[in-house]
C-alpha cells in the first residue's frame, strides 16, 4: 500500500477532497548540491494537490489522515494510461501503410500518419470510458486509511496522539 499524509478540505458523503503536498526526497540526499532533480525541485517548489478519495472512518474537514493506494492499482493503471495510446498509435499506423500498399498509393506516409492519429485518438477515447466507468466501480480510489497523529508538546516533552 503506498500511503501519504494529506489534511481533509472539504467531505462529500462516503468521499472527501484532501489536500496533499507534493514533495521531493532531495532534502536527505548527499548529491543534492549537485543534482539536476534538486535544482527543478527548487525551480517548481512544493505544490498542493487535491485528490477526492473514500472517506470509510468518518473524517472531518481540517483532520490530518494517511490516504493509501494499493500498489496494484496505481501500476495497471500506469500501465494502462502509457501502453494504450502507444499501442494504438502502432496499430493505426501499421493498418494506414497495410492500406497504402493495398490500394498501390505512391506514397505510404500520408495514410500511414493520418490513422495513427487517429488510432491514437481511439486509445485516447477508450481509456476516457474505461476512467470513467473505474471511477463508478471505486476499483482505482484511493481511500483514508486512518488518521494521522499529531505531535503535542507538554512540559517540554513531545508526545504522539491519534
Amino acid at each position: 500500500m503506498i500511503e501519504e499524509s494529506a489534511i481533509v478540505t472539504a467531505t462529500e458523503g462516503e468521499f472527501a477532497r484532501v489536500e496533499t503536498q507534493r514533495a521531493s526526497s532531495c532534502g536527505g540526499c548527499e548529491a543534492k548540491s549537485s543534482c539536476g532533480t534538486s535544482a527543478l525541485a527548487k525551480v517548481f517548489g512544493n505544490r498542493r494537490t487535491v485528490v477526492k478519495v473514500l472517506n470509510p472512518i468518518g473524517a472531518e474537514s481540517g483532520d490530518r489522515v494517511i490516504v493509501g493506494l494499493d500498489e496494484s492499482v496505481l501500476t495497471r493503471a500506469s500501465f494502462l494510461f502509457y501502453i494504450v495510446p502507444l499501442l494504438s498509435l502502432l496499430a493505426g499506423s501499421i493498418l494506414g501503410q497495410s492500406f497504402a500498399e493495398l490500394f498501390n498509393l505512391s506514397s505510404t506516409e500520408p495514410l500511414s500518419i493520418v490513422s495513427g492519429l487517429l488510432g491514437l485518438l481511439i486509445g485516447l477515447a477508450w481509456i476516457r470510458r474505461f476512467a470513467t466507468r473505474s471511477s463508478k466501480s471505486n476499483a482505482y480510489q484511493a481511500v483514508i486509511l486512518r488518521r494521522a497523529g499529531s505531535v503535542h508538546v507538554i512540559d517540554g516533552i513531545s508526545k504522539n496522539t491519534l
